[in-house]
């Protein structure tokens, strides 16, 4: 009498179906399901950190938005930004390059939608187009407008004089 080999409880003892008759059935072994686990685990943990990286990009992005935050104590640089405008888009990721130097607590960085009510409204009560940014101190009253298109290089020392200028 041959010995038979134990298998697990819950486990097939084919991997596949034969394709004819003739053909056997591969056993499946402890390190096939292992394996498989481990590659289900691995695709988990990866979507997993993808969502927590796209839900920080999603919670910046709200806050950014969030214009109540004009007149909180700390300056604000708000952006008057259309969406559809690639000017905007550069104007926007040149800016935040050059607020990464800058703590949370002494300058913020914001966004003004002109396709959304309040970023319209606040563009229209400053008299000023898209591609523009708008410097508040920390009560919210503007100080400056800078208008057009501008290098980090530019923004940089502009905010840092700013900055010092309202503090």
């Amino acid at each position: 009498m041959k010995k038979q080999k134990k298998r697990a409880k819950g486990y097939s003892t084919t991997s596949s179906v034969p394709k004819n008759k003739t053909e056997e059935a591969k056993p499946v072994t402890r390190r096939d399901v292992l394996r498989r686990y481990g590659y289900r685990a691995a695709a988990v943990a990866a979507i997993s950190v993808g969502g927590w990286f796209l839900v920080q990009d999603v919670q910046a992005t709200a806050r950014e938005h969030d214009l109540t935050r004009i007149g909180n104590g700390v300056p604000s640089i708000v952006q008057i930004h259309d969406p559809n405008c690639s000017v905007c888009a550069a104007l926007q990721k040149e800016a935040r390059a050059a607020i990464k130097d800058f703590e949370e607590d002494e300058l913020q960085f914001l966004v003004a939608n002109i396709k959304d009510a309040r970023g319209s409204k606040l563009a229209a009560d400053n008299g000023v187009p898209h591609i523009t940014l708008l410097f508040f101190d920390g009560k919210g009253r503007r100080h400056e407008i800078m208008r057009g298109p501008q290098d980090r290089s530019i923004l940089k020392p502009a905010f840092r004089q700013f900055v010092n200028q309202v503090r």
